[in-house]
């Protein structure tokens, strides 16, 4: 597994023992429990959950909200908020995907995972150039990684988090079963991987910073874009290829569909390579809106002078507001 950067470096395990870590083993120890329940029964489980977390957070309610006024305005308000509903509903079952992806046998990956185009998968690596699998943030990525992972072995990327239990657990459990782990800065093992003929899967649509971004159209909003997918193209001559992931519904498992290379890709323009795959995941997106993951501040960062879509986290507020009673007389 590729080493993890010195910030993502887990911290002792003397540390994460700590009480104030209890809760979060607390909750490790429920979701090992839940994976072990019939399937129907976690995604019931799962979907409390949402409910629960749509009520605690306010926060990340607002910036659901917000992402789903920008992108759907011809929904009315009580559409909005149906699908709001339906949002938290599929993160909560997500939660519980992520831990089935991190525990969960082979055999239930066989039982509920459906996936379509492998042919398209091994007429790209056969070319040994390696491989891009693109897709986007959906809910249910973690138990497709492991269904696509009983057909053809994939590298992938990771970020670290801010809690430390899961910055040690996750990349220790997810090593069982994943060759190449790559942390998600760690450019040049993107590049060797590619380079070696392995396949990645990447999701790109996230806002990061300014820096190796530009601003394409996603759902018609200016949209900071990451223009990693066209560079590492570029470099390694990878073909790149678009992967869906769709939680199936009355509890028949998940779909996988891999298409055919994107013909002429990278272009010569960088804009309008991000226009052309933020396309591709808008497309999805409009498919199974509630699938999505609209937590995230996708609209984040602003073309220089627009208006700041989001509120300010309350930490931030806090912290502002000590500093000014800190610097009154």
């Amino acid at each position: 597994m590729s080493p993890l950067s010195k910030k993502a470096q887990p911290a002792p395990v003397s540390q994460l023992l700590a009480p104030k870590h209890w809760p979060t083993w607390l909750g490790i120890g429920l979701l090992q429990l839940v994976v072990r329940l019939p399937y129907r029964v976690q995604l019931v489980i799962g979907r409390a959950t949402g409910w629960l977390f749509r009520h605690i957070n306010p926060y990340r309610r607002n910036v659901v909200r917000t992402n789903l006024t920008l992108c759907f305005p011809e929904l009315g308000a009580d559409e909005r908020l149906q699908l709001e509903k339906a949002c938290y509903s599929s993160l909560g079952c997500s939660l519980i995907e992520t831990a089935t992806g991190l525990w969960g046998t082979p055999r239930l990956f066989e039982k509920y995972g459906f996936i379509s185009g492998l042919e398209h998968l091994e007429s790209a690596a056969q070319k040994g150039k390696g491989v891009i699998l693109f897709s986007g943030h959906f809910c249910s990525v973690d138990f497709a990684g492991r269904v696509l992972l009983q057909h053809y072995p994939v590298s992938y990327t990771y970020q670290e988090v801010r809690n430390p239990v899961f910055n040690r657990l996750i990349p220790r459990l997810r090593g069982k079963y994943i060759d190449n782990i790559i942390h998600r800065h760690n450019t040049r093992g993107f590049i060797k991987a590619l380079r070696a003929g392995e396949v990645i899967w990447y999701a790109p649509d996230q806002d990061q910073s300014r820096k190796n971004s530009v601003f394409a159209p996603f759902f018609g909003i200016p949209t900071n874009t990451l223009t990693a997918t066209t560079k590492l193209a570029k470099l390694t001559g990878a073909a790149v290829l678009p992967l869906t992931v769709e939680r199936l519904p009355n509890a028949r498992g998940y779909s996988l569909s891999i298409q055919p290379a994107l013909e002429n890709f990278p272009g010569d323009n960088e804009v309008a390579d991000a226009t052309r795959t933020n396309a591709l995941i808008e497309s999805q997106a409009r498919k199974h809106p509630e699938q999505y993951l609209w937590l995230h501040r996708r609209f984040k960062t602003r073309p220089r002078g627009e208006p700041k879509l989001y509120p300010q986290k309350p930490r931030r507020v806090r912290r502002a507001k000590r500093k000014q009673r800190k610097a009154a007389p």
